[in-house]
Order: C-alpha cells, then structure tokens, then sequence
C-alpha cells in the first residue's frame, strides 16, 4: 500500500503537541484501524519514521506523538549518541506520568475522529520508553491491541517524573490484547525483569503473549550497531499478527 505522511498538530495541556502521520493513499471508501505508535527517547528520528511508514502499508493509520513537546520545541529529535541519549532521559525525567497519559488519549481521540479510522478499531505499540507507554496506552478502554518492543521500566515502575508509575499493577485494567516483545541480551529488561512481568499479567488475567528474541536492546532501530535485521523482521510480522487477528484484514474496512 502506497503511504502519505504529514505533521498534524494538536493542543494537550495548552501545549501543541506534533505528531507524525502515516496513512494510507485510498481512492474509496475505506476505514482502518489507528495505531498510536510511541518512540524511544530520541523521538522522531529516521528509524522511527521508516517504522512507521512500514506500518501504515500494511493498512493502518499510524500516529507517532512527540513524547517532550511540553519541553522541547517541535520537530526536535535527537542524534543517537551520548548526548542525545543524556538529554532524552533529562526530558523523561521533567514528563510527569499523567502528561503522558494525557498525550495519550489525546491522541487517541484524535486517531478516532481522523475520517478513514474506525474508531471501534484502536491500538497501540512502542519502543524503549515508547514501549512502557505503550503498556500505559492499553490501560484506557478502547484500545484492542498493544505492542511493547522492550519496554523499559514496566517491570520496576520507572517512568518519567514519578518514582513509580505502578503501571504492572494496573495491569488487570487492560481489555485489549498484549503482546510483550524482547531481546535475550536487554540489560534494561533483564530475564528476572521479564518474569515479574509475565507473572504480574498472568495473575492480572491479561490476554497476552511474551516473545524473546536472540537480541540485544534496541534491536528494531535500523541504524547502529544493535541492529538484528532478521530478529526485527520477525518481531514485526509478530505484531502484524496480533493487529492482524484483532482487527482483519489491511485492505480496509468498508465504511
């Protein structure tokens, strides 16, 4: 599928909040599925464009909010180094988690009043941080379908501002399915981490899957040396089949 892209903007908090958008080019009457797709603590970096760009072919409508937008001004992003990685943490540690749960919904509600999204048909998926607020996303009600690549600080509560988000132990408040995706070799989920997880969802009575790859942190972004490409190819098809089997088919829902 042929994709579009844009940089609309919305206000959260008497903040504007940017966001990429990925759609899909249709020329009839179609809806699909909208994905708020969350990225680590560089933002909207190339890798995480292309991710969403991929996504969107496959027949969703792909938002990616930019996480530090009370913060940072728009179209910040930052270079994969030491000083891109010190200032991401920097703004995580400003952004209390109920802005990020802000963001959320609002980006969701934006996702369900776009005109080619069903809005019965939302989801959510990320990376690093973006993962964790993913886990977050899939607390509100409407959300179907959740993809967590290897998110970090969901097994001991690190997020943001606050010294504990509790978001495991919200867990029994997810109505949607879970799919926790990560890498053998992540010293940010290591294997004790990943277990308290999988426990924490089993005891909640959550609807979830656990995969690990043969990977280290980070091993979706396609750029540095922690790229696994065919561990990253898996572990899209891995969330195509969970969005696949949650919301049909990508050729589009009739409206």
């Amino acid at each position: 599928m042929i994709v579009v892209s844009d940089y609309p903007e919305i206000t959260v908090d008497n903040s504007p909040l940017r966001m990429f958008l990925a759609v899909p080019k249709i020329e009839n009457n179609k809806k699909f599925p909208g994905i708020v797709f969350y990225s680590d603590i560089f933002q909207l970096t190339g890798p995480m464009l292309r991710a969403c760009v991929r996504l969107a072919g496959y027949g969703f409508v792909v938002a990616a909010p930019e996480i530090y937008h009370r913060i940072e001004r728009p179209g910040t992003a930052f270079a994969f180094d030491d000083a891109g990685r010190v200032r991401g943490m920097e703004n995580a540690a400003k952004t209390e988690v109920a802005e990020f749960d802000h963001d959320c919904r609002a980006v969701l509600d934006y996702l369900a009043q776009h005109p080619i999204v069903s809005p019965a048909k939302l989801g959510a998926a990320g990376f690093c941080i973006g993962g964790h607020l993913s886990f977050r996303a899939a607390l509100q009600p409407d959300v179907r379908a959740t993809v967590c690549f290897y998110g970090t600080g969901i097994h001991d509560g690190r997020l943001g501002k606050d010294a504990d988000a509790g978001s495991l132990q919200s867990a029994g408040e997810i109505k949607g399915e879970l799919l926790m995706i990560f890498g053998e070799s992540d010293p940010h989920v290591p294997k004790e981490g990943r277990e308290k997880i999988r426990t924490a969802l089993q005891q909640a009575g959550v609807k979830y899957r656990v995969k690990t790859y043969p990977a280290e942190h980070a091993f979706m972004r396609d750029e540095g040396a922690r790229y696994d490409p065919e561990c990253a190819d898996l572990a899209f098809a891995d969330m195509m089949h969970l969005f696949r089997s949650t919301f049909g088919e990508s050729s589009g829902i009739a409206a």
